[in-house]
């Protein structure tokens, strides 16, 4: 399927995969990795019931069995492949096969840990019970809520999950959609033609990705010789192109580079994929004054939409996202504030403790707290959930704070990418050794670290609890 491989790639870095190698052991990054927890068992006992086989799930059963002598730990997850998600944008832009990013999910569980391989579609917080779709009711003492998050295919119009590349509309939040999007965006850069690209106005994974399909698809066409032929425009749902200052500038200073349009508060409606058209509509914010019921009055924000429709002849977009509806309806969701629509769980954002129910811990993209849904947030989030719920079951308080680190490694074009580590605080947290070079700019080191190094990172790393 690929037209050229990764090691094709180094020309465009400045710099070997095996100089590479050799600056990251340098740098410790090894030792940083896989160093061992050093931590002592506790004696807690207690029925531990993870939901979710996914990087939260499995990455808290392999720390919660070393911090446990006689742990007690059921995970319940349907899926028979375990996908390496961050890898799907390397599919899409042909640097992957399709079959690098996946293992049996049988492979991945942790020794010892129970799994039931079936689906939740509820549970009773108050009784302790989660409720599968074929096993029944399954009782805990103790609960990990990390079923990740749903994603709304039929949120957008016109299309679903199994028509993804009809009408040359792509999504890469899905592994054949990935496959498609890079079969579709190699016709596009050879044909010519417009390409859109967009977002979603729900807060999502991994939310550089459409991003990412843009700047790939324009830095492909520079290397096909076809640029001229391209119009490319990005629309975002959000007021800003990205929200982290260390960050954007560079990201602002490349669009404007490279000639790409980015338009702001734009949502996607549907697509027409037979005669490729996509129905838009343009948030308009606006802010007026009214009284509460105490007769206070107060400024409040007021939206409008404005529908428009534009053409296209290669379309990347996403759906909108949102709590699994067994989260929604178990009253595990927030009732109130921003977080509150979409239904994410109701999570204490430094000790992921549920905010009522304290032998609940929330891990992952079904977490509501305030920053972005990626895999790098829950390596940093699983130490702090684990010891958390271990002080819990040993009858103490949770001291553990996680601090929202979250990162998105923005790919600018085949050979780097800037590196976006940030905090609760959208606060730029840059991680030794990549903090020796300026990562508020576009570096080859991210490149391979992404495409070398992350992957095996997460399947022998952090499904594994040591990192």
């Amino acid at each position: 399927m690929k037209d050229f491989k990764i090691a094709d790639e180094m020309k465009y870095s400045g710099i070997s995969r095996r100089k590479f190698l050799k600056m990251m052991s340098a740098a410790g990054l090894g030792t940083m990795a896989f160093g061992a927890s050093g931590c002592s068992s506790s004696s807690a006992s207690g029925k531990i019931v993870i939901i979710g086989g996914g990087a939260a799930g499995i990455s808290m059963a392999a720390r919660l069995k070393r911090l446990l002598s006689n742990p007690n730990i059921t995970i319940i997850d349907p899926s028979d492949l375990h996908y390496y998600q961050p890898g799907f944008t390397l599919i899409a832009s042909g640097v992957y096969s399709p079959d690098e990013v996946y293992k049996k999910q049988s492979d991945c569980m942790p020794s010892g840990v129970k799994w039931v391989k079936d689906s939740v579609v509820g549970v009773d917080p108050d009784k302790n019970k989660v409720m599968t779709l074929k096993n029944g009711v399954i009782d805990y003492d103790f609960l990990v809520l990390a079923p990740g998050l749903q994603i709304n295919w039929d949120g957008v119009e016109g299309i679903t999950r199994e028509t993804l590349g009809q009408g040359d509309a792509y999504c890469i939040y899905d592994h054949q959609g990935a496959i498609r999007t890079w079969q579709g965006m190699q016709k596009f850069v050879e044909k010519g033609g417009r390409g859109i690209y967009t977002d979603t106005y729900t807060k999502h994974k991994c939310g550089g990705a459409p991003k990412k399909v843009c700047l790939l698809s324009e830095h492909l066409a520079r290397k096909k010789g076809t640029r001229k032929n391209l119009k490319l425009d990005f629309f975002t749902a959000s007021k800003v192109l990205y929200d982290v200052p260390y960050f954007t500038p560079r990201l602002l200073e490349i669009y404007k580079e490279r000639g790409v349009s980015i338009s702001t508060r734009v949502r996607v409606k549907g697509v027409d994929t037979s005669a490729k058209k996509v129905h838009m509509e343009k948030i308009v914010v606006s802010s007026e004054k009214q009284k509460d019921a105490n007769g206070v009055e107060k400024v409040v924000e007021k939206r409008t939409y404005e529908p428009f429709v534009e053409d296209y002849d290669f379309l990347h977009f996403l759906p909108p996202m949102t709590a699994p509806d067994f989260v929604k309806q178990s009253g595990l969701s927030w009732t109130e504030g921003k977080l509150a629509p979409e239904g994410w769980a109701a999570t204490n954002k430094e000790t992921l403790v549920h905010n009522k129910y304290k032998n609940i811990m929330v891990v992952g993209d079904v977490a509501g707290i305030p920053t972005s849904k990626t895999s790098a947030a829950i390596r940093k989030q699983a130490p702090v959930a684990a010891k958390n719920l271990v002080a819990i079951m040993e009858g103490k308080e949770p001291v553990e704070k996680y601090n929202g680190y979250a990162a998105c490694p923005i790919v600018t074009e085949y050979g780097k990418l800037i590196m976006c580590e940030f905090d609760y605080d959208k606060k730029e947290q840059i991680s030794f050794p990549l903090n020796l070079w300026d990562m508020s700019k576009e570096q080859a080191v991210g490149w391979y670290l992404k495409v070398y190094m992350l992957k095996p990172l997460y399947f022998y790393g952090m499904l594994n609890g040591l990192v």
